[in-house]
């Protein structure tokens, strides 16, 4: 009777997933997870923004909206509801992936109408990605390492030539683009960020580009390239207006490119469940990745309502997660309510606007060269000692690199395409994804046909937004 008892306390016993904290704890662990990801989340709406002709302060309202939204898709996918969320310690931010064929639409369109037309597609590609979120949780095997660290390597690559130009200045019209001072604090916010990242631990050292950037920007303070306008204009309190900038508007070519972003995304984030499923101990079966891609792209579908994007899985957290032990996913609920706050304080929000573009692009060399990292680092696990996937790698890397190497390769082609091909992210999905189907699945007959996909019982591995995170889980 005592051990019947003792085995049924043992199975009322809460998982460690569903386990609530003491305030404070789930307080400070909560803000652990925002500082491990905010700068993940204001750094696209800081590209996108100036390349659709936003001014400071419109880009630091499109800031905070991206950290309000971020802090709704966190909670669905944290707490959820009916069969939306995977209700593991999951943290949503917007997507690097969608930042590229963004500012590719934003050049392609007025600059009254880019973020509508942006808005529309992120829009239509969230509903599409809802609808067929319980069919995409069946296909885990098409997205082996292979294809998704090709990826996540490409956006990576992609991005970097962004820090580059911040590095500069950000304006090359401008007098002291490439002056040896904006260089010069660059490489300065490059080195504090490495020295911060070698010398911290713990907490510390997952903030240490946040830490970074604060410090870069104390810095060019005196050097005078810190400017307070839009931190002056900024009221204590606010509420992303849904459709600030305008109706969404809904352009094919645009559509097209965000529903690709939307399968990259989903591709992540499928990868994430199946490793942090693992390092808390509850394995993310077929029902608990299709409600996890359910909320992502239900987080997705209602951004643009409050001038939000794209959101998908952050890694970085997925690292945090493993390294703290604290798998709660009120913890990371609690993160996303801080975000949702952070959001509603425009202030806030304005704060991260002073941080100058050298300042920037120094932590963007690191930020952004983790994130190509992170597609390395998970294409190791992906058998290219197999002839096929060492091909389907350099295939899909050389289409990807196009648009980056070779800026007009395609302006002979007609303008709808170019959203889409300007895209190296867009390009190399494809073609990943296209090759390891004829390689590693198409016409396979022997018993270890699909050696090639380099996935493990509980699926492929990991890749995401940030930092690479620990073994157990490599990080986006």
């Amino acid at each position: 009777m005592a051990a019947m008892t003792g085995q049924q306390s043992e199975g009322d016993r809460k998982h460690p997933v569903d386990e609530t904290l003491p305030p404070f704890k789930m307080f400070t662990s909560g803000l652990q997870h925002v500082a491990a990801m905010y700068a993940g989340v204001v750094a696209p709406p800081m590209i996108v923004g100036p390349a659709c002709g936003l001014s400071a302060t419109e880009t630091a309202f499109l800031m905070g909206a991206s950290l309000f939204t971020a802090g709704i898709a966190t909670l669905l996918q944290t707490l959820g509801f009916w069969k939306v969320g995977a209700k593991l310690p999951f943290v949503n931010g917007v997507s690097f992936a969608g930042v590229t064929p963004m500012v590719a639409i934003g050049k392609a369109q007025s600059p009254g109408d880019a973020l509508p037309v942006i808005f529309g597609a992120v829009i239509v590609a969230g509903v599409l990605g809802f609808l067929v979120a319980p069919y995409f949780s069946k296909l885990v095997r098409f997205f082996p390492p292979v294809v998704t660290g090709t990826v996540i390597t490409l956006i990576g690559v992609s991005l970097l030539p962004v820090a580059f130009n911040w590095s500069q200045g950000g304006n090359d019209r401008a007098p002291d683009y490439g002056s040896l001072t904006n260089i010069g604090m660059a490489a300065l916010t490059f080195v504090i960020v490495l020295v911060l990242r070698r010398v911290l631990r713990g907490f510390l050292q997952q903030i240490a580009i946040l830490l970074g950037l604060i410090a870069g920007t104390l810095i060019a303070i005196p050097v005078g390239i810190t400017h307070f306008s839009a931190l002056s204009q900024a009221s204590l309190v606010g509420f992303p207006t849904p459709f600030h900038f305008g109706a969404p508007q809904f352009d094919i070519a645009a559509i097209v490119s965000m529903c690709i972003v939307m399968l990259v995304c989903m591709t992540e984030s499928t990868a994430d469940m199946l490793a942090l499923g693992r390092i808390v101990g509850r394995p993310a079966d077929e029902r608990t990745i299709e409600g996890g891609l359910r909320a992502d792209t239900l987080g997705t579908a209602l951004s643009p309502l409050f001038n939000g994007f794209a959101n998908s899985a952050f890694a970085q957290n997925i690292g945090l997660v493993a390294m703290t032990k604290v798998r709660s996913r009120f913890v990371v609920a609690t993160g996303g309510l801080i975000l949702i706050v952070l959001g509603l304080c425009p202030v806030a929000a304005s704060v991260i606007s002073l941080v100058p573009l050298p300042v920037l692009g120094g932590a963007g060399i690191v930020l952004f060269g983790s994130v190509a990292a992170s597609g390395i680092q998970t294409l190791a696990s992906a058998a290219m000692e197999k002839g096929d996937n060492a091909l389907i790698v350099a295939a899909a890397v050389g289409i990807g690199l196009i648009p980056i190497a070779a800026p007009d390769f395609y302006h002979h082609l007609p303008k709808d395409l170019l959203v889409v091909l300007d895209s190296g992210i867009s390009t190399g999905c494809l073609v990943a994804i296209a090759l390891n189907l004829a390689f590693n699945h198409f016409g396979r007959k022997t018993a270890d046909g699909d050696a090639g996909d380099a996935t493990t019982a509980d699926g492929p591995v990991a890749v995401g937004h940030g930092d690479p995170a620990p073994a157990a889980a490599p990080a986006h």
